[in-house]
């Protein structure tokens, strides 16, 4: 006999479990609960979102800094004004959570990933700017991080109140009762959004960084 929610809180705050290794087992205690609302949207952060669908908000207007590409000195700071910050330096993200896990186990603190600018984009702050360079909008490890860090605390809040209607402990399934008891917190919008307000104050661990030969060689199994 296993203790589900426990277990699954146990993992949520340890920072060498992996959300994409932690994902599997939220998404099984969803469908125990009949949390068929939660388990869906578990299922989309495991995925990605499509490129048509709507992004909650701890993915969108992501901040990140515009680069250009020097044939001289590499990527370096693109001469953009406050006004051109703000209108093209931020990004919506819609990877899966192994994406954006890899992202934060592959950069170094203070580092962070390149994106290409969308055509449009690119073609019209080219023009702004009037400089044919390359460009990219550079978003940070920290940003990853911080994407990541609401997921997992949006779960983590999820079993607290999982165990606080007595859910909690060593069992198999769930009666037609105790599910009942939970129906109400099929609503992993209001604990995403409880995360995003108090994240820097919930226990959940921050995406740790991969050790050399690790990411030289890959994680074992």
């Amino acid at each position: 006999m296993s203790a589900p929610v426990d277990h699954l809180e146990e993992r949520l705050l340890d920072s060498g479990e992996l959300l994409e290794d932690i994902l599997p087992s939220a998404i099984t205690l969803a469908m125990m609960l009949r949390h068929r609302t939660m388990a869906n949207w578990l299922r989309i952060e495991f995925d990605g979102y499509a490129p048509e669908a709507s992004l909650p908000p701890y993915r969108v207007d992501l901040p990140g800094h515009i680069v250009a590409r020097s044939p001289q000195y590499g990527w370096i700071p693109a001469p953009v004004d406050d006004s051109q910050k703000g209108e093209f330096g931020h990004i919506n993200l819609d990877e899966g959570i192994k994406a954006l896990e890899k992202t934060c186990l592959n950069c170094k603190k203070g580092d962070g990933k390149r994106i290409a600018l969308p055509p449009e984009q690119l073609k019209t702050l080219q023009s702004q700017i009037n400089l044919s360079a390359e460009l990219a909008i550079n978003v940070s490890r920290d940003t990853y991080c911080r994407l990541l860090k609401t997921i997992r605390a949006a779960i983590y809040l999820w079993t607290v109140e999982v165990k606080a209607h007595g859910l909690g402990g060593e069992r198999n399934s769930y009666s037609t009762e105790e599910r009942k008891q939970v129906e109400g917190l099929d609503h992993p919008e209001q604990f995403w959004h409880k995360a995003m307000a108090e994240l820097d104050s919930l226990p959940v661990p921050d995406v740790r960084e991969s050790g050399f030969f690790e990411r030289l060689f890959g994680r074992t199994a």
